[in-house]
């Protein structure tokens, strides 16, 4: 990965000739700092100024996809004007763009029988906390003391194996924390494709761009469509990762002055 301010004479002259833009984030980790507790995760009000400024700007797009339910995340941004896509991109919404996964009841009551039973068996473990999405689960175990992480990790898997072994859930994990989602070929990357082939009109393709940013293991899907659309991919973190982003930034910090170098090309 390259420093993105390294590079950002290519990138600003990429975006200056682009008629059309989307430019796509993740929430937590990316617009906002990681916190002990996800609810408090609020988006700094600079950021949202700046973001919102840029939903006005005439020929751009701006979307957020998280691992969050789509309530959440929508309140917590509390901008009308954005595409949300919740769950991963199970559920995407906002000015011209309504989609919901096919299998939605199916998936919310599988994902509730989990929920139930991981809350009640994490429920001795201090710290540890069962976030129930709707069509996804989080368990978040930031504030659980060190020693008794291998006992969180025990008891999830424990709980998730057989509905793995069934091809029902998958599961994966990211910065202290442990998602289950339904065992459907969907994701971020196909949120992304869904949002671009929405907005980016595909006869003149070369004329518009698109960008992601985000910072954790289920963004990688989203930074491959982006580089297949021949977009920008940016991770938020360590330049040693390892991830299909072409590009990085150190922080959300750097993720604020992104928004504010694109508000003046826009």
């Amino acid at each position: 990965m390259e420093y993105l301010f390294n590079d950002w004479n290519s990138i600003w002259k990429q975006l200056k000739a682009a008629k059309h833009k989307v430019i796509l984030f993740d929430y937590d980790g990316t617009l906002t700092p990681i916190v002990d507790r996800p609810e408090i995760a609020r988006l700094p009000g600079e950021v949202k100024v700046l973001l919102e400024k840029l939903t006005h700007k005439q020929g751009i797009t701006v979307g957020i996809i998280s691992g969050r339910a789509i309530s959440d995340i929508r309140e917590k941004v509390g901008i009308d004007s954005i595409i949300f896509a919740g769950n991963h991109g199970l559920e995407i919404e906002g000015p011209g763009i309504r989609f919901i996964h096919p299998l939605t009841d199916e998936i919310e009551s599988l994902m509730h029988v989990i929920g139930i039973v991981l809350t009640k068996a994490l429920s001795r473990i201090r710290g540890a906390m069962v976030e129930d999405k709707g069509l996804s689960l989080s368990v978040h175990y930031r504030q659980v003391d060190s020693e008794q992480l291998p006992q969180v990790d025990a008891i999830f898997n424990n709980t998730v194996d057989i509905g793995r072994k069934r091809g029902k859930i998958r599961t994966s994990s990211g910065k202290k924390v442990h998602e289950v989602r339904p065992a459907v070929p969907w994701n971020k990357g196909k949120a992304v494709q869904m949002i671009m082939e929405k907005f980016l009109p595909k006869n003149v393709r070369g004329s518009y761009l698109s960008m992601y940013v985000g910072d954790d293991l289920t963004d990688e899907d989203a930074f491959q469509a982006i580089n297949n659309a021949g977009g920008i991919s940016v991770f938020v973190g360590d330049a040693g990762q390892k991830s299909a982003a072409a590009y990085y930034l150190n922080d959300t910090s750097e993720v604020s002055s992104l928004l504010a170098e694109v508000l003046k090309i826009a």
